[in-house]
């Protein structure tokens, strides 16, 4: 049995046990890429740590520490009241705001992450706060900075019309760019569809009242009241189906002196610098390319040592199990690309002698790998391993290259990815493991069905393009 193989079968059973055991599926993936590692592809400690994703812990750690201030002192109270009001009370138009947010974000440059960093804990705290299911909204967000992700002028956009470029292919920025946004859009309308928008919408609006849990959001951690109970939060409201506020909700008491406060949650200095932290950290990730993770950490210290009686909880409430489970299994991963597994599964599909079931197979290993590894890396792996079964004209390139994109990047709602990991990460007060298998149920949904959907779209409306 083949190296890469071994490396194949250990991680199918790491998933095994995590699902039948509970056991933490990142202290299993680190046991096992220390065994693989060691004893199959003779690596040394340095070897297998050199796929440890320190930058990914640092941007978990510290988004998830400044969001935790943020929630503690009541600064995401003061926003989500704000959102409300910008869309006149319509809960069901925020998922597509975030969308809609994000979306321009990495259209205009914003590395993917970042966007999703930056939007994430906003709207899984409205989510919580109003009832909508944080499935729906975390997934909202992801394919929102999917969209925008391949514009002529991002990130993903440059890259891969670059790697298009270099390998002498056939291209169109303008295609790429439509091709991811048109996928992700029917796929955010699929989901507001099935996951309660419809609900949300029968709603209709709510009342710009006092704050949802009666205390001025000096905590920021209530659930919305309503005539009909509590909004469901924890694990009952990530199932699609979550129990939302009723038509008409009760208005309560405003904080003490809220005067003119929105919503009755005042901005007092500690939000008002929160507020200045979270613009700055914007503006540090995407107007100067600063690292979102070590912009997040700094900002998080200044506010704890002005406010510590606001921020004591906060490290208590960075999500260091989901920091270990990704960690863990990206660190295998890393394994695997190390030993040369992941370009062992490519080009044995790109011999493949039939063009289309090379193609669609090609998408799937750029899904699956891509739902655990840089969607980027991947891309740069398959396009140039296409380039053979292209230059037999039978398919054409622009249709496969935007195949291929929308494929590897589509599936970062994965929670082993950089952006399932950040939204599971920022969801405040739900069932996280419950959560987590609800992201990985979901990726899994999405790596199965849109890669051959694509490629059969990709092939009739780009037929003929650069074959």
């Amino acid at each position: 049995m083949s190296p890469e193989l071994i490396s194949i079968l250990v991680l199918v059973v790491v998933f095994v046990i995590a699902t039948t055991r509970s056991v933490n599926m990142g202290a299993l993936a680190f046991a096992a890429a220390f065994g693989v590692g060691t004893l199959v592809a003779d690596l040394d400690a340095d070897g297998i740590f050199a796929g440890f994703p320190g930058d990914l812990f640092v941007v978990l750690v510290g988004v998830t520490y400044l969001f935790a201030i943020a929630r503690a002192n009541g600064t995401t109270d003061w926003l989500v009241h704000a959102s409300v009001r910008l869309v006149r009370g319509r809960v069901a138009l925020i998922p597509w705001v975030m969308f809609a947010l994000t979306g321009a974000l990495t259209a205009i440059g914003a590395v993917s992450p970042a966007a999703v960093a930056i939007v994430a804990p906003i709207a899984l705290s409205f989510a919580t706060r109003y009832g909508i299911s944080p499935l729906l909204m975390g997934t909202m967000v992801v394919h929102g900075a999917q969209a925008g992700g391949f514009s002529p002028i991002s990130i993903y956009g440059s890259i891969v019309n670059g790697i298009v470029e270099r390998e002498k292919l056939p291209g169109s920025e303008v295609g790429l760019f439509f091709a991811s946004l048109v996928a992700n859009l029917l796929i955010a309308a699929v989901l507001f569809a099935v996951l309660g928008g419809r609900k949300l919408w029968a709603q209709g609006a709510v009342p710009d009242g006092g704050d949802a849990d009666g205390t001025g959001g000096g905590g920021g951690r209530g659930d919305a009241k309503t005539t009909e109970g509590t909004a469901g939060t924890g694990s009952g409201s990530g199932t699609g189906s979550a129990p939302s506020p009723g038509p008409t909700a009760v208005a309560v008491r405003p904080e003490p002196g809220a005067g003119g406060g929105l919503g009755g949650t005042v901005l007092n200095p500690a939000r008002i610098a929160t507020l200045v932290a979270l613009v700055a950290l914007v503006v540090a990730v995407l107007g100067f390319d600063l690292d979102a993770g070590l912009t997040a950490v700094t900002l998080a210290v200044v506010l704890s040592t002005a406010w510590p009686d606001d921020s004591r909880r906060a490290v208590g409430e960075i999500a260091w199990s989901t920091v270990l489970l990704i960690c863990g299994v990206l660190t295998y991963v890393g394994v695997l690309e190390e030993m040369g597994t992941i370009t062992w599964a490519g080009e044995g599909v790109g011999g493949i002698g039939v063009p289309l079931l090379a193609a669609v197979l090609l998408c799937y290993i750029g899904a699956i790998v891509s739902a655990f590894a840089s969607s980027v890396g991947i891309m740069g792996a398959l396009i140039p391993l296409a380039v053979p079964f292209l230059a037999q004209g039978e398919i054409g390139a622009v249709g496969m290259v935007a195949a291929l994109a929308v494929s590897a990047t589509v599936v970062d709602v994965s929670p082993f990815s950089t952006n399932g990991a950040l939204v599971l990460a920022a969801a405040p007060d739900v069932d996280r493991d419950r959560f987590f298998r609800q992201l990985m149920v979901y990726g899994g949904i999405v790596v199965a069905v849109v890669p051959a959907l694509v490629v059969s779209a990709g092939t009739r409306v780009f037929r003929g393009a650069g074959a």
